[in-house]
């Protein structure tokens, strides 16, 4: 089976959750026997400017064939505009103006859509759902497509040219029974194939370095948040909340914040900033961190909690994320927050009972060990996609 991946950006320096994941699972799906996978993206690395900055063409990764294409032009002043217009009512906004939303959110990218005309592969899987590689990707595609949404409950969901995504999309692949759930409520998509997959883990690849050594506090406690450093991913709240902890309870707790930084943070003696770091430094990082904090309310899965979990250490999350606090009462492996108050108690609770953190980290390994192992996850996706093409060739079709 010829199967091509198609997301707005495909390389391992490109940070961002959804398209990591599908560049895992194309690279997995690329072991199996008898398939042969390639991927469309662009040339960016950079999802704010969309400026192009690897060489177009065709290259091998990690046994995927990746041809890349330019970005016909960078994100406009124009679109942060039309979003923050837009982001107040987006079921108002008429099918004219979405569509114009989507142009300008972009990546626009003419070589990438003709291709897709062109290719002979049997299947083509589109993500994430917001960006015009997938919805006007989708509208090119003349063979089915399946669409992984990495949906989260945010204005873009609800615009009309968005949703068109979704109504076109042959299939549906899921991250979380929550994100499931949300995207049914908005679109009319219950009568299309669809599978809750989510993503695998590999081995953990650890450097042998003390997680303490490497952020230069010693033997001191620490939090870990990984992500990217930005107000969308709650790196602000839990910086501001961090902060006020540490008034209110003094003592050796640091937090350290691993990721590129889009939002500037301002000094402060206990919280360290690492910028991007190497896969070996990320997992001794995750490895010594007493607990894990995803604050951010717009996630449709969090690779990050799932590698936590896989060194045994506890998570806490927002509480109005619902997909990372099904994660939790599904596994018992993390606790959660909805205000200061939440997470003061939380954090507290967490850093004074190491029998709870133990007990907290194993059930989130044993999850993590259950269901989010690439040698179970990939012969289900094969599957479904195979009922994918078949149902797409059979009559009427």
């Amino acid at each position: 089976m010829k199967v091509v991946f198609v997301t707005p950006r495909y390389d391992p320096a490109a940070i961002g959750g959804a398209e990591s994941a599908a560049r895992l699972l194309a690279e997995h799906l690329a072991l199996e026997p008898g398939f042969d996978v390639g991927a469309y993206s662009t040339c960016a690395l950079d999802h704010l400017s969309w400026e192009n900055q690897l060489p177009a063409g065709t290259s091998t990764l990690n046994g995927v064939t990746v041809t890349r294409f330019e970005v016909k032009e960078p994100r406009r002043r124009a679109f942060f505009e039309l979003d923050a217009r837009l982001r107040g009512a987006p079921r108002r906004a008429g099918s004219e103006e979405s569509e114009r939303w989507l142009r300008l959110n972009g990546p626009d990218v003419p070589g990438l859509f003709e291709a897709l005309r062109t290719a002979d592969a049997d299947v083509a899987v589109f993500s994430p759902y917001l960006f015009l590689t997938t919805v006007a990707g989708i509208r090119a595609a003349p063979m089915p497509t399946v669409l992984h949404s990495a949906a989260h409950d945010e204005p873009p969901l609800y615009l009309r040219a968005v949703g068109d995504a979704f109504v076109r999309a042959d299939a549906l692949c899921y991250y979380t029974a929550a994100e499931r759930r949300l995207v049914q409520r908005i679109h009319p998509v219950a009568e299309k194939p669809q599978v809750v997959l989510g993503v695998g883990l590999g081995e953990p690849v650890e450097g042998g370095r003390r997680g303490g050594e490497i952020l230069g506090i010693g033997e001191r406690p620490y939090l870990a948040f990984v992500a990217r450093i930005d107000a969308h991913k709650g790196a602000d709240m839990l910086d501001r909340y961090f902060r006020t902890y540490k008034e209110r309870h003094p003592g050796p707790l640091a937090l350290a914040m691993i990721g590129p930084v889009s939002t500037e943070i301002e000094p402060h003696p206990d919280v360290v900033v690492t910028g991007t770091v190497d896969e070996p430094t990320k997992w001794d990082l995750l490895r010594d961190a007493t607990a894990f904090v995803q604050p951010s309310a717009l996630e449709s899965f969090s690779l990050a909690i799932m590698e936590a979990w896989e060194q045994g250490v506890p998570v806490v999350v927002n509480a109005l994320c619902e997909p990372t606090r099904e994660h939790c009462t599904n596994s018992g492996g993390g606790l959660w927050f909805g205000s200061y108050r939440e997470f003061e108690a939380v954090i507290d609770r967490l850093v004074g009972d190491e029998k709870l953190r133990r007990s907290l980290g194993t059930n989130g390994r044993a999850y993590v060990q259950a269901h989010y192992q690439w040698p179970a996850l990939v012969p289900r996706y094969v599957r479904f996609l195979f009922s994918v093409v078949e149902r797409a060739r059979g009559p009427g079709r």
